[in-house]
Parts: structure tokens; C-alpha cells; sequence
């Protein structure tokens, strides 16, 4: 399988069966996704703009924006809400891919998401670390640790493109201790993955 972050919450996640897309963002966001084709595509913040810009997308793909269980031509979907503190709901998914589970947070609230119970036997977990409308350093770290993935990947952070005023990534990484190594793509299989957790920092492009 391989991931792709394409900005702010905004991955593609490419496996045997298909590709998933989620959070596209619009241009305004400073990054150029550009055209997206893909099979499934999740909005955590369907009414957030800079969150759920379809405008990129082709193809003819189902578009996940409430809970529950959903499969598309062997992806398996589980999309499970929060409410955040400002009384807005996010939706958190669990994705199956070539046998591996990724679990994406969304944007919960800059407390964290409640009940992570069952993201324990997440093997990849996407999450927000730049503070601002979502997890900042510290928070992140914490959650992170409480559902101990096998990799972590950060996003929704400041970037040399990123529009929003968000936290660099050097926060968060000074709470966790990590000093990952930039690339443009995981390519990660189920024979592949870390015996621990390992935070691995993609490159988006603008």
C-alpha cells in the first residue's frame, strides 16, 4: 500500500483494491492536490470547506461523510463520530487496506477525541499535531501514545504552503523525541511495518 499526504488532513491511500482519498483540500489551502481520482472518498468536516473540497475529484467514487460500516470493492470503511468541544462533529474512520488498518483522526477537538479503545489494533494512524483548530504537540503525543499504532504519521501542521496558522511540525516532534527523515511516499506492506511505534513525516507538495 502506499500513502501519499497531499496537505492538511488530505492523504491517498493507495492499495490493491482501490484508492481512498480523505479531507481533499481546495487550493486557498496552499496546496495544489490537483485532480484526485479515487474510489472512496471521507470528509471529516463535511461543513468545513477547507476540509471537503470535491471539486478535484474524478472518477466515480461513494463519498463517506457519517458513521458506520462501508465496504467498496474490498476497502473497508468504519467512520465513527465525535463532537468536539465548539459543538461541531468530527468523524474519525478506520480504513482496511491490503490487510492493514489505517485509522485517520479527522480534526477532533484540541483536547483529543474520546473513546479510543478501539483504535488499539490500529497499524497506521494519521493525525493532526498543529494545534489551532485541532490536537496540538503535547495533546498529539499523549494520543498518540494512548493508541500506540505501529507508525505515526503527522498532519494538519504548518508548512512552508499551508495557509492556516498552525504549529510547526518541531513541536510535536520535541515531544515525542522523533527525528524522522521527510519523504515523498510510505510504501508499507503487512510483512513491513515497524515492531514499535515509529513516527514517519511525509512531504506534501504545493
Amino acid at each position: 500500500m502506499e500513502i501519499t499526504w497531499l496537505g492538511r488532513s488530505c492523504f491517498r491511500l493507495k492499495g490493491r483494491d482501490g484508492v481512498v482519498l480523505t479531507d481533499p483540500c481546495p487550493p486557498a489551502s496552499g496546496y495544489a492536490i490537483g485532480k484526485q481520482e479515487a474510489d472512496v472518498v471521507t470528509l471529516s468536516r463535511r461543513d468545513d470547506p477547507d476540509y471537503s473540497y470535491l471539486d478535484t475529484i474524478t472518477g466515480d467514487p461513494i463519498v463517506l461523510d457519517a458513521p458506520g460500516e462501508y465496504e467498496k470493492g474490498g476497502i473497508l470503511v468504519t467512520g465513527v463520530a465525535s463532537k468536539r468541544p465548539d459543538g461541531v462533529r468530527n468523524l474519525m474512520f478506520i480504513f482496511e487496506l491490503d490487510g492493514i488498518r489505517i485509522g485517520h483522526l479527522g480534526l477532533p477537538g484540541p483536547s483529543g477525541p474520546p473513546g479510543l479503545d478501539e483504535w488499539k489494533d490500529v497499524d497506521v494512524l494519521l493525525m493532526p499535531v498543529g494545534g489551532g483548530n485541532s490536537l496540538g504537540g503535547p495533546t498529539a503525543s499523549d494520543v498518540m501514545t494512548a493508541i500506540d499504532p505501529l507508525i505515526a504519521i503527522p498532519m494538519n501542521y504548518k508548512t512552508e504552503f499551508e495557509t492556516l496558522d498552525l504549529e510547526p511540525i518541531e513541536r510535536f516532534l520535541k515531544e515525542t523525541g522523533a527525528k524522522p527523515e521527510p519523504q515523498a511516499r510510505l510504501q508499507v506492506t503487512r510483512s513491513s511495518l515497524p515492531s514499535n511505534l515509529t513516527v514517519m513525516l511525509l512531504q506534501p507538495k504545493g
